[in-house]
């Protein structure tokens, strides 16, 4: 981490002299490398945290109260260039967003820190739902999408057993919030021994700090930070046939639907 201050990182303006100091001589940051058989995670990229359109946060939220604001429609860029890298190679590419029950009641504790938690429940007049994948970067069919309730995408759901099915060893981590869901399985990841990426431009939170400063500690001690760039230079050299279990992914032929091998 002491070589990645030296170089410049977006966190850089929130740390103390103090802490750069401390970075530069505890060991953390260390680089930990890629995995060989890698799954793209895209965290809750929803028009319930971009909003229907870029416009300043201040905007957005009046709208949508969990709004990112413009910076999501940055990295939802990003994110759209990174699953279709992923998909080209035959890589596994999974989203995660919210699910409730119509009436909210099983968003339990999520309404104790925001007063405005009953917003993010559909309703009648909303035009898009809260939960829906922007349409931007929706899912491919062959893509795997995972339901949670709380800030990881591993609580309470299949994520984990499903890299296991793919035999995956890895995760390139995308989506938002840096400091919430992604930062919450990023931990999870980290903990059952995957070996964790994530895309610094690929990420974004509704605050600067909380953004920059998270990064900063997830690279310090979960994960590689990188900018998308040198992860899409990583996925360029790696084979097409990594994962032979993947979903398989209809196409049409002729007037027929059918399935045929994602090969």
């Amino acid at each position: 981490m002491g070589e990645d201050v030296k170089n410049g990182r977006i966190w850089d303006a929130y740390l103390t002299e103090r802490d750069k100091q401390v970075f530069a001589s505890s060991g953390f940051g260390a680089r930990a490398g890629f995995g060989k058989k890698p799954a793209l995670l895209i965290i809750d990229v929803s028009y319930g945290f971009a909003g229907d359109k870029p416009e300043p946060i201040l905007d957005a939220i009046k709208r949508w109260s969990n709004s990112c604001g413009a910076e999501s429609w940055d990295a939802i860029s990003v994110i759209g260039t990174l699953a279709e890298a992923f998909r080209g190679k035959k890589l596994p590419v999974i989203y995660t967003t919210g699910q409730t029950r119509p009436d909210g009641w099983d968003m339990g504790s999520w309404s104790w820190k925001n007063t405005r938690t009953g917003e993010s429940v559909p309703r009648p007049t909303q035009t898009l739902d809260a939960n829906e994948i922007v349409a931007q970067i929706k899912p491919a069919p062959q893509d795997i999408m995972i339901y949670k309730q709380k800030p990881s995408g591993f609580f309470g759901s299949n994520l984990a057993s499903y890299l296991q099915l793919l035999g995956a060893d890895s995760v390139i981590v995308t989506g938002t919030t840096t400091s919430g869901c992604v930062r919450a399985t990023v931990i999870d990841a980290f903990s059952l021994n995957f070996r964790v990426a994530i895309a610094e431009d690929g990420c974004f939170d509704r605050s600067q700090a909380s953004h920059a400063v998270n990064l900063c500690d997830m690279h310090a001690k979960y994960a590689d930070v990188l900018p998308a760039a040198e992860i899409l230079a990583h996925v360029s050299t790696l084979p097409d046939d990594l994962f032979p279990g993947l979903p398989k992914a209809p196409v049409t032929d002729g007037a027929h639907l059918r399935l045929v091998s994602s090969s």
